[in-house]
């Protein structure tokens, strides 16, 4: 067994749990890249089944506090047994919000695991999989926003054709627009199976999957207001982090990994470079890792879905 799993597993045992939690992608990579100190005070952006958290709290001492972000209420059922925890039903989008109101101005290290949960891809309900026959949902908070069904069904060509291309980087976006707008007006859509039936799938299982997994990616970051979050989010962390404090991301498409490589870089998420009168350049953060992290080997073969997974970490100056 590695040490990512005996890290893991302890950290479950510490905190009470029954250890029937997913262990999370790049787990060691990501925790040891914080340097978590015990007294520290620490915010897990995407808590999620909790995974990171825990790992979080078996490195902080008795003084230490974290803050698990999540604005998904099943989420909640994860919440460990600890007074070292405070768990937030938010957005991350509202950090230094929610920081503020428990007292806290700043924090030594923040952690945002930016992939969809493997309980959201399995839960036939909640529509984020093409692989169940379910309502076409995909919102992260239930009591809240738009559906994928409203999205598909209430949006003009224009905008259905922006989305798919744009967050699904799809290059039929406009005929796929087109299709959607047509078929509509006899039926709008209510569920995967009436989305998959609209589709023009191309030939050949991989291709297909990877096709499909455009599709609903681009609805779900458009029902869910993703990057427009991950912007808010970033630019909060350039007030809310310590100077010396790390924050460690893992993204899993190019869109977001750009944005918080250009972050890292310039501290903005366009990648706007600013110099100083010697030509130096300005940045707020020194990168951790020039190189970014990816699974092994080994992880991916015990979890296929994180091939996908990047990450970076940065220590503000």
């Amino acid at each position: 067994m590695g040490d990512w799993a005996e890290q893991f597993e302890q950290a479950v045992k510490m905190n009470g749990e029954n250890g029937a939690y997913h262990i999370p992608v790049l787990f060691e990579e990501s925790l040891e890249g914080l340097q978590i100190r015990p007294d520290g005070v620490y915010a897990d952006l995407t808590f999620g089944g909790g995974g990171h958290s825990r790992g979080m709290l078996a490195r902080l001492g008795s003084r230490g506090r974290l803050y698990g972000f999540d604005q998904d209420a099943d989420a909640e059922a994860n919440i460990p047994t600890d007074g070292r925890f405070v768990f937030v039903r938010s957005n991350f989008r509202y950090l230094s919000n929610f920081l503020r109101y428990h007292g806290e101005t700043q924090v030594d290290g923040i952690l945002a695991d930016l992939g969809v949960s493997s309980h959201h891809f399995d839960d036939e309900t909640r529509g984020f999989s093409f692989r169940f026959d379910g309502a076409l949902d995909m919102r992260m908070n239930k009591c809240a926003g738009r559906t994928a069904a409203d999205v598909l069904n209430t949006c003009s060509e224009t905008a259905l054709a922006e989305c798919l291309s744009a967050y699904g980087e799809l290059k039929n976006a406009r005929r796929l627009a087109a299709r959607i707008v047509e078929l509509r007006a006899a039926k709008p859509f209510r569920t995967t199976e009436d989305l998959l039936a609209a589709l023009p799938l191309p030939a050949g299982r991989d291709r297909e999957r990877k096709f499909l997994a455009q599709v609903f990616q681009a609805l779900r970051i458009e029902v869910n207001d993703e990057l427009q979050a991950l912007r808010d989010m970033l630019e909060q962390t350039l007030r809310v982090l310590k100077p010396g404090g790390r924050m460690a991301v893992i993204t899993y498409h190019s869109l977001e990994d750009r944005f918080v490589k250009h972050f890292f870089r310039t501290g903005n998420v366009e990648g706007r470079g600013e110099q100083d009168f010697f030509g130096n350049r300005l940045t707020p953060f020194v990168p951790v890792n020039h190189k970014v992290i990816t699974p092994s080997e080994e992880e991916i073969a015990r979890n296929p879905r994180a091939r996908s997974a990047k990450l970076r970490i940065a220590e503000k100056k």
